[in-house]
């Protein structure tokens, strides 16, 4: 079995652990506002240790209500949650799994602003990460204290509700962090100066919660090994605290990297690429002989590497669990093949929470969140179902049919299926959806889709006659715009399909959308002189700022020059003429010039097989409107579940 030595089991103190893969930390946002969790989340965490996961860290849970400056997760101040956790503790436990609560005393200064009333507390009088004109109210010593006998009163709680372990979550630059780092830390009392006071924290708080929960059961502490930011704590500055840790009475070290001043590494995008927090395992092996969790956009094999490497004994995977909770069985199976991946988005994520305050599903996999309500039934009266189009609404409204028991022919008129996932996956670091187009190629041929490539189909078509429903999913087609010069151009998903469209040594982008990022950076990456003209006042427009937070200094150290505020005028033989918003004209001088203005649907055939089969059909994804991988995966998932 190649993934052998990831299913073998391993101890955190007296607790054993009967596989290497463990669910990281990742809110949910489902909390509720009396401190109990939401049922949802306990079937959420049921699923993926159905799914064989062999540890799972919840999100962090709060102290109190007033310290629970983050996303709603439930808090431990009174024994009211217990019952209810211990549902939790219970259904996860049944397979097998071991189940870690994760305990925090807040954010601090990285309180997003539309979830606190007052300003944040931090260790110093420091500005809010996310309001730098609101200045965080620094914790008293008498402060401190209550906090300590907080963390011993909640820990008793997590012990009664029947955790496994409890994890200290002070990674990140959240209250923890800012206690134990300089950059943050400006106390001159017994918690500021020295590493050792600083550290004064964090060990207090590991050994109040010892004190609550007795010898026997594991304490995890997860922490950032380094900032990635000036002024921000550095691997060499981070070594040597774990031995205050250990002294403390620490069972394992959850390591990774980063802090919200670099937010791109608290939730990695596409662009960090694969294992990008591994780095920091091995010089942390060598100063501790505790167990090592790590995390950080990791796929089935670089865990199996880092396992087999001995960097690190567990591998965390937040975002890749959440898109499959059944991973660890299906590696178990030898179904590598069948891995649905986490495309590392965070649209459906932690997009949903930071921009909608509402709890968090997946892009890939809708059913996310919503385990109970999502279920699928098996059909007593399979229908002739026929899919026009093959993008990700079109394969996905397919599977769905399929597995509930229809008979499913899905029609696509390109040589291979991916519809947009086809050129959007084309550089290097979106590797990720270049396996969930594999991913969905492999779901046909397990299902029995019948799928039927280089086919067009019209309303006249005698399949869609014989069908007894009809899904459309006819994708999106770039905007034709009237610039002068419109014919000198390469539109968008040629520059992605075909790099030999890409003439010559400078490349210009007329339109700054995620797409003409995407294909900008890939260009710039192969050596090219690459400039991007945009009429806004920012590029990617849209895209999450998590993933922008990469994506834009990568293009920026790739030497790609981003023109914004510039309204194109007219495109030539050797480049593009453009006005800025002060009416100065430039011309840019390149040798290809990529046509990048956005995307329209493509509904013309949608709207004539409408109107010939309106009740029998269904239009869904981009050709309703243009929109995201998981807009489109979401609506064939509800079409095909909407079948009578």
């Amino acid at each position: 079995m190649p993934f052998e030595k990831l299913m073998t089991p391993y101890k955190i103190g007296k607790m054993e652990v009967k596989n290497r893969i463990a669910m990281a930390p990742m809110g949910l946002n489902a909390g509720h506002k009396d401190g109990t969790i939401d049922t949802d989340e306990i079937d959420y965490f049921e699923e993926r240790a159905k799914g064989g996961t062999g540890m799972i860290i919840m999100g962090c849970q709060f102290l109190t209500h007033e310290l629970a400056q983050g996303s709603l997760e439930g808090y431990l101040d009174t024994t009211y949650p217990i019952p209810q956790l211990t549902t939790l503790c219970e259904a996860v436990q049944r397979y097998g799994t071991k189940i870690v609560a994760q305990l925090s005393c807040g954010t601090g200064k990285n309180a997003f602003a539309n979830m606190y009333g007052e300003p944040p507390v931090s260790a110093s009088p420091i500005p809010s990460m996310f309001n730098p004109d609101l200045i965080c109210r620094a914790l008293s010593v008498d402060d401190i204290q209550t906090i300590m006998k907080q963390f011993a009163y909640s820990s008793k709680i997590l012990k009664d509700a029947g955790f496994d372990a409890i994890e200290v979550h002070a990674h990140a630059g959240y209250l923890v962090d800012q206690f134990m780092s300089a950059v943050w830390n400006k106390r001159e009392d017994e918690y500021g100066g020295s590493p050792e006071n600083r550290m004064r924290f964090a060990v207090e708080i590991v050994q109040s919660i010892r004190s609550a929960i007795g010898p026997d059961m594991p304490i995890i502490f997860r922490m950032a090994m380094k900032h990635h930011f000036e002024g921000g704590r550095t691997l060499e500055e981070t070594l040597p605290l774990l031995k205050y840790l250990e002294d403390a009475g620490v069972d394992a070290f959850d390591i990774d990297t980063g802090s919200y001043e670099n937010i791109d590494y608290i939730f990695p995008p596409a662009y960090l690429g694969d294992a990008c927090m591994s780095e920091v395992c091995e010089p942390t092996r060598k100063v501790t002989n505790k167990p090592i969790l790590n995390a950080g956009n990791h796929t089935p094999e670089t865990a199996l590497a880092l396992i087999e490497a001995g960097h690190a004994d567990f591998v965390l995977m937040g975002r890749p669990l959440i898109a499959e909770p059944y991973m660890a069985k299906k590696l178990l199976k030898g179904k590598r093949d069948e891995v649905r991946p986490c495309i590392r988005c965070n649209e459906d994520c932690i997009g949903r929470i930071i921009n909608r305050l509402t709890k968090i599903s997946c892009s890939v996999n809708p059913v996310t969140g919503f385990e109970k309500r999502f279920q699928l039934v098996k059909t007593t009266e399979p229908k002739k179902v026929v899919v026009v189009g093959g993008g990700p609404g079109g394969m996905e409204a397919a599977r769905t049919a399929a597995l509930i028991g229809h008979d499913v022919t899905l029609v696509e008129a390109a040589e291979g299926l991916g519809g947009q996932l086809r050129s959007a996956a084309t550089p290097p670091f979106k590797s990720q959806l270049r396996e969930l187009v594999t991913w969905y190629s492999r779901q046909m041929e397990i299902l029995n889709v019948n799928v039927k490539l280089n086919t067009t189909i019209n309303a006249d078509s005698q399949i869609l006659a014989e069908a007894d429903e009809i899904f459309v999913a006819t994708g999106a087609v770039p905007v034709k715009v009237n610039i002068k010069g419109i014919e000198n151009t390469v539109d968008i998903l040629q520059a992605h399909l075909d790099e030999s469209k890409l003439v010559g040594d400078h490349i210009i982008y007329c339109g700054g959308g995620l797409s003409s990022c995407d294909s900008a950076l890939e260009t710039a990456m192969k050596g090219k002189k690459v400039t991007v003209v945009e009429m806004l006042d920012e590029v990617a427009v849209g895209d999450h700022f998590i993933n922008k937070a990469s994506l834009i200094p990568m293009m920026l150290k790739q030497g790609v020059t981003i023109c914004t505020g510039h309204k194109v005028l007219e495109i030539t033989s050797n480049g593009v003429k453009a006005v800025k918003k002060d009416g100065t004209e430039v011309f840019i001088e390149g040798t290809t010039v990529v046509a990048s203005f956005g995307m329209v649907p493509n509904s013309t055939v949608a709207r004539a097989i409408d109107e010939k089969y309106h009740n029998k059909t269904h239009i869904i994804g981009d050709c309703v409107k243009v929109g995201k991988v998981g807009g489109a995966v979401r609506a064939g998932m509800y079409a095909a579940m909407s079948i009578d």
